[in-house]
């Protein structure tokens, strides 16, 4: 077998571990050099390998990829670009041109499920025209969307990020006699599995009222209810997911190259409707980019599972396989115990899970099912390494491949 060269693409929102499963996957590669002569990162996403910039991780000192471990965000540089369905687009031959220059046999693309769409057309592109690069998925989303996997990498550290925040919010909303409506935002789309978080927190520590996308949200009963818990509380804590439909102007929001639009101001909106229809104070908390990118409160499982799903990803393409995403199936939640399988990638692109209706009983609580599946997750602390207070972050040397 002749020696080839990978290349890494990390794409969509980052979160706290994905640069974790760009370690597992490095490190793997450097147990078989006499398979992989090269181990790449692609800058930006698929479009580093449309512009050919692609960066030598080799090049980078092992401190510095130890330090991935603690580093949120895409440290390759992320993207939301959309590959045309046209496999014969010029875009491909780009692609193709890049792969063939470097010697790349093995790509490998972390991210949810547009990513995972780059992913499947890549699959296809070197099976139509039956090259010898192998592809591969490896699960990534803080909203926990994807098909075929129990949960995605990123979700669990995002989840014990929100659990903990709100809980913090919670403790300060209750010192006031009379206070506020606290409207909390947090992320997801179309699937609340973020939101649905704040149940983990026992009874006094938890929001009076939770809203998902999966559920209709009837805005005169969030008045209804919100009055009624003010009243006999003095304070009134909302917890909802960015992408709970009502009436509100959209008009000026962003929309993404896979038609997604850019979320966020819900809670804002929603405080303004309070304070117009119920004349009482409000606070709209929008937790934001935090909640995907908090290194401290990464959970250990979470940094566990990254690395092995790097790991397996580059052990299954030496192996052969291709167009496939290495997928977490749970054995059992006590003890939390999951395996690792391969699923193709045909299955996952595009299709979105969400949260099922088993799991909630309504819009103040979820089901215990809800609970036994998330508890897992955010077990677990990891050790940080700190510099003058400040937590270190890996940065990257970034020496192009010529």
């Amino acid at each position: 077998m002749s020696k080839k060269a990978m290349v890494y693409i990390q794409s969509g929102g980052p979160t706290s571990v994905i640069n974790t499963s760009l370690y597992g996957a490095i490190r793997e590669a450097q147990r078989h050099p006499e398979e992989i002569e090269g181990i790449y990162g692609s800058l930006n996403g698929v479009e580093g390998l449309l512009n050919d910039r692609l960066i030598d991780l080799g090049k980078e000192d092992d401190s510095t990829i130890e330090l991935l471990k603690q580093t949120p965000g895409a440290i390759l540089g992320t993207t939301r670009y959309k590959l045309p369905k046209d496999l014969h687009d010029e875009q491909y031959g780009r692609i193709i041109e890049t792969l063939k220059k470097h010697n790349i046999g093995y790509v490998f693309v972390n991210g949810g499920n547009d990513s995972m769409d780059t992913c499947y057309k890549l699959s296809l592109l070197a099976k139509e025209l039956n090259l010898d690069i192998k592809v591969m998925g490896v699960p990534k989303t803080v909203d926990n969307d994807l098909a075929e996997t129990d949960h995605s990498l990123g979700f669990s550290s995002a989840a014990k990020y929100v659990a903990n925040t709100v809980k913090e919010i919670i403790i300060d909303a209750q010192v006031y006699r009379r206070g506020k409506v606290f409207i909390i935002e947090i992320m997801g789309r179309n699937a609340g599995w973020l939101t649905a978080t704040v149940d983990l927190l026992p009874e006094g520590f938890r929001p009076d009222l939770i809203y998902l996308p999966e559920n209709k949200f009837d805005v005169e009963k969030f008045l209804a209810d919100s009055k009624r818990i003010f009243e006999e509380k003095g304070h009134v804590i909302a917890a909802l997911s960015e992408g709970i439909q009502f009436e509100r102007d959209t008009s000026t929001a962003r929309v993404d190259s896979f038609g997604h639009m850019q979320l966020g101001g819900a809670g804002a909106d929603l405080a303004r409707i309070v304070e117009s229809r119920l004349d009482l104070p409000t606070r709209a908390i929008e937790l934001s980019l935090p909640q995907r990118a908090y290194s401290f409160l990464t959970s250990k499982v979470d940094q566990d599972e990254a690395i092995a799903c790097g790991t397996i990803a580059v052990q299954k393409a030496l192996e052969g396989m291709t167009g496939h995403m290495i997928a977490i199936k749970r054995v059992s939640s006590k003890p939390y115990q999951v395996k690792y399988e391969p699923v193709d990638i045909s299955k996952i692109a595009n299709v979105e899970r969400v949260v099922p209706q088993s799991m909630m009983i309504d819009d103040t609580h979820m089901a215990p099912s809800f609970r036994e599946y998330c508890l897992p997750l955010i077990q677990g602390e990891i050790q940080v390494e700190y510099e003058d207070g400040i937590i270190k972050a890996a940065v990257l040397k970034k020496v192009p491949v010529k």
